[in-house]
């Protein structure tokens, strides 16, 4: 761990003490724990629950719960983000938002458990994106407040490792536990808030003074949303690569249930085994590239060459998916995915911070905002999703194969990015 916590006047430079393997796997446990409580609902067990309240208008009920839901993340993580950058308790800036942001996600997610109608899922949902979105915002702003420029690229592919190691600990605790809904929501929960609070306790945070926090003017409330591309360019290219790139992957991780059930023929008891393997070979090819591929970029102070790979090998691996003719195949297009995106993430992180407007100020706001680039797809496409089915008669080959190609884009959009190698 760090020292000691360090105060705000401190000038914002980046000759901070190097972290160690404890800091970076307590931050990496809690990143990972609340990428576990968020994403196991999007994956398998709000599309299940769903389907149980209202078979009937599964699909359409669906996106309206996750569309929803991904508004107020939208609206959410840039918000907490700019609270956390201005909060003076004399527990830090950080850890306030960690601890009221898990427990009320972990409440929000009982609500959808025991919900009795569509109305109580949409409600919890909303809750709960709100809730782990605060927490997010405050797990992701520690990397540039603790961690030194020559160690970003090691600890973002560290932390690369942690959103799909938090989908294939969900898809395998909710086979797992499949016979009690209130245990597939909440055994991942209850593990979310257990790792979170264990690194809000450890975390030596920054602290800010009250004198040092200049009253908040309407210019600052338009500036919790928006960072000009045109003052920032760098900043706004990379942060259309990460829209882009996990806008394809939102297809692909929304309409798997319904993909097997109706494309591949699988019965609905299945589902979750399925998922899981599917999560597991995506992960295991996560893991084998991402950690390597942060140390050889820090190695070779290189990042953008990386971001331009990982995205152009997702949307292979989504066109695979798009051709499959049967299970086998998927699997094999969900590990090409999971190369791409191990290659991509283990790198983006690390860039998007070189490229902050001011990371020391403002970064857990324009993290927040860099963020929206990740719930924002998760609003887009339960919105096209349905049109795209709709016009092609249900093809889910038509949905991946434009989903691969929206992937494709990301690498595009990276290349105009000149303060970054």
């Amino acid at each position: 761990m760090h020292p000691q916590e360090q105060p705000a006047s401190v000038a914002a430079v980046d000759d901070k003490p190097r972290v160690g393997w404890g800091f970076i796997t307590l931050h990496a446990l809690a990143y990972t724990g609340t990428w576990l409580a968020l994403l196991t609902p999007v994956l398998v067990t709000i599309a299940l629950r769903v389907r149980n309240l209202a078979p009937e208008t599964a699909a359409s009920s669906l996106s309206l719960v996750l569309g929803l839901g991904a508004f107020f993340a939208l609206v959410g993580n840039p918000l907490f983000g700019r609270l956390s950058d201005r909060t003076t308790s004399r527990f830090g800036m950080r850890r306030p938002w960690l601890i009221g942001g898990v427990i009320c996600g972990a409440l929000a997610l009982l609500m959808i458990a025991t919900a009795t109608s569509i109305a109580m899922v949409l409600i919890g949902w909303c809750l709960a994106q709100l809730a782990f979105n605060a927490v997010l915002a405050a797990i992701i702003a520690v990397l540039p407040d603790q961690v030194p420029v020559e160690q970003r690229g090691t600890v973002a592919g560290v932390m690369g490792v942690c959103l799909p190691l938090g989908q294939v600990s969900g898809t395998y605790l909710v086979q797992s536990v499949a016979t009690s809904t209130l245990h597939t929501f909440m055994v991942p929960a209850a593990i979310c808030v257990a790792v979170v609070l264990l690194f809000a306790v450890m975390l030596p945070d920054r602290r800010l003074a009250p004198g040092q926090v200049p009253p908040l003017g309407w210019r600052d409330v338009i500036a919790i949303y928006w960072v000009n591309p045109r003052q920032y360019p760098d900043f706004g290219w990379t942060w259309l690569s990460r829209l882009l790139l996990v806008l394809g992957t939102a297809f692909l991780n929304t309409y798997q249930p319904f993909y097997l059930i109706d494309k591949l023929g699988h019965a609905e008891v299945e589902i979750p085994t399925l998922i899981f393997q599917g999560i597991l070979v995506q992960t295991v090819a996560i893991i084998a590239v991402s950690i390597l591929g942060g140390r050889l970029s820090d190695a070779i102070g290189r990042r953008k060459i990386f971001v331009v790979i990982g995205g152009a090998v997702y949307a292979i691996g989504l066109w695979v998916i798009a051709a499959a003719p049967d299970y086998p195949t998927f699997l094999l297009g969900m590990t090409i995915t999971g190369i791409g995106h191990g290659v991509y993430f283990a790198v983006d992180l690390a860039l998007v911070t070189d490229v902050l407007p001011n990371r020391w100020r403002d970064a857990a706001k324009d993290l927040g905002i860099f963020n929206v680039a990740n719930a924002l797809p998760q609003a887009i496409a339960p919105a096209v999703a349905p049109v795209i089915l709709a016009l092609t008669g249900g093809n889910y080959t038509w949905l991946f194969a434009i989903a691969g190609s929206i992937a494709l884009m990301a690498s595009v959009t990276i290349l105009p990015v000149k303060s970054v190698r």
